[in-house]
């Protein structure tokens, strides 16, 4: 069971990863629309800043869980690449204990409250354009569920490591 639960895990990620990274794409033709726009028509769009904005903000965020499966964020890791395997293991176990689950909670729980808000007042921008905050804002709960369940998949994985090397 606990295998059938990471496996799902990693495949939400790696699908969110994948799915998410095409937005790269879409991002990078909307700034060179409103570039051309700007600059070569004088004509520069109304929405453009804001689009780009969200659909950062939904890259950036949405790839969380796909980044701690892969190893990717920020970490200090010249000693800890020194440590043996297991003692690797029981490090990761207390640094998500202490850390990472307690920053998740607290990020998913306010993120919760934060977009149930943003949907209660069918918030908008301040622009002219004016889109919608709210779905943006449900990213954010989201983003950190992803990542906390790859943080448990991680997590039993280094437990179950342990009990191995027993």
């Amino acid at each position: 069971m606990l295998d059938k639960f990471i496996k799902t895990v990693d495949f939400i990620n790696r699908w969110a990863g994948r799915c998410g990274s095409f937005l790269v794409i879409v991002l990078t033709i909307l700034v060179v629309l409103e570039v051309v726009m700007r600059y070569l028509f004088g004509r520069p769009t109304t929405w453009s800043f804001e689009v780009t904005k969200m659909i950062y903000g939904f890259y950036f965020m949405i790839l969380g869980g796909y980044t701690l499966q892969k190893k990717g964020h920020v970490a200090i890791d010249v000693i800890y690449e020194m440590l043996k395997p297991k003692t690797r293991a029981i490090l990761d176990i207390i640094s998500y204990l202490i850390f990472f689950f307690p920053f998740c909670t607290v990020v998913l729980i306010e993120g919760i409250k934060f977009a149930k808000k943003s949907w209660q007042i069918s918030e908008t921008s301040w622009s002219v354009f004016a889109p919608p905050l709210y779905p943006i804002k449900t990213v954010i709960p989201v983003a950190v569920a992803l990542m906390l369940l790859q943080g448990i998949a991680i997590f039993i994985s280094h437990i179950r490591f342990l009990i191995k090397e027993r």
